[in-house]
């Protein structure tokens, strides 16, 4: 039913004026849009940042907003260094940046501008193993395998820090026993989750590098 409004209008040229007046305003902003052509991708920023990484320099251009842990894994292929929960809260991720342990997923590549980073890969090698590694395989201090190498890193890590924060290269080779109960390993090691529960045999490994092997105090 087409009744006709005071005006002379029916309800039929309304609906139709109004669909008009929608098409014709938005008319112009697909006349004005730049036209994009096929295959073409936004620029992303770039900045240089210069790294040691595992003893070797490296001069890379990279996203601003990429992550130390995205650098290693997806830009260098260290994929030794573990993507657990992304917010800090696992430790898998863990890694040495001038002999201290930080979780590379929660600093910026580009904030470590001449540093040096030493990642599990950088540690030892297969034929010849860090003392940390070597524990770690004699003690079964692993189950999974997933957060082993965040283990290792911070292990080492904090015995340096325990040893007057000696730079995690020195501590390759044993030095000054490191005495400390496994109360308070248990809480510097506390950032570094384990779902499989393997905690007593890292702790035995940690005890056989810091030179306390079978003390409990």
């Amino acid at each position: 039913m087409n009744s006709e409004t005071h005006d002379g209008y029916t309800r039929r040229t309304v609906l139709v004026t109004g669909a008009a007046g929608v098409a014709a305003a938005a008319l112009p902003l697909a006349v004005n849009a730049e036209p994009v052509a096929p295959g073409a991708a936004m620029q992303e920023p770039r900045t240089e940042v210069r790294l040691r990484i595992n003893g070797e320099p490296h001069a890379l251009a990279i996203d601003p907003r990429v992550t130390l842990l995205d650098l290693l894994r997806e830009q260098l292929h260290l994929t030794g260094s573990k993507k657990g929960c992304d917010h800090g809260q696992c430790g898998a991720c863990t890694v040495l940046v001038n002999g201290r342990r930080i979780n590379s997923c929660l600093t910026l590549a580009v904030l470590h501008e001449g540093d040096e980073v030493t990642t599990i890969e950088g540690l030892g090698a297969p034929k010849k193993l860090h003392p940390m590694q070597a524990a770690f395989v004699s003690h079964d201090g692993y189950q999974c395998g997933y957060c082993t190498p965040g283990q290792i890193c911070s292990a080492v890590g904090m015995l340096g820090e325990m040893r007057g924060g000696m730079p995690s290269h020195v501590t390759r080779d044993l030095v000054a026993p490191v005495v400390f109960s496994d109360e308070e390993m248990r809480e510097r090691m506390s950032g570094n989750i384990c779902r499989c529960a393997g905690y007593p045999n890292i702790i035995a490994a940690i005890r056989e590098v810091a030179g306390t092997a079978g003390a409990r105090t």
